[in-house]
């Protein structure tokens, strides 16, 4: 089994809502998950971003991977939490 940290749809009809899960490859988008990590609105300004770093990191650790959106939202936001 490999897992996937990827987004879950939410929301109703063109007002998206997503969650950051921790899911099996190979369950649908919106099914089954291992673990809920954050959440991501992209209709307010700013998006309204909310993780739980230390499950994302326990994730990543057991060789867990991101798909490529959720690698840009945890991008922007470490580089937020962390000045320069």
């Amino acid at each position: 089994m490999s897992v996937k940290i990827r987004l879950a749809r939410g929301g109703a009809k063109k007002r998206p809502f997503y969650r950051i899960v921790a899911a099996d490859s190979e369950s649908p988008r919106d099914g089954r998950f291992l673990e809920n990590l954050g959440t991501y609105n992209p209709m307010v300004e700013p998006a309204a971003i909310t993780l739980k770093e230390d499950r994302i990191n326990y994730w990543l650790g057991v060789g867990a991977q991101a798909t490529t959106t959720v690698k840009n939202i945890l991008k922007k936001e470490m580089a937020k939490a962390t000045p320069a």
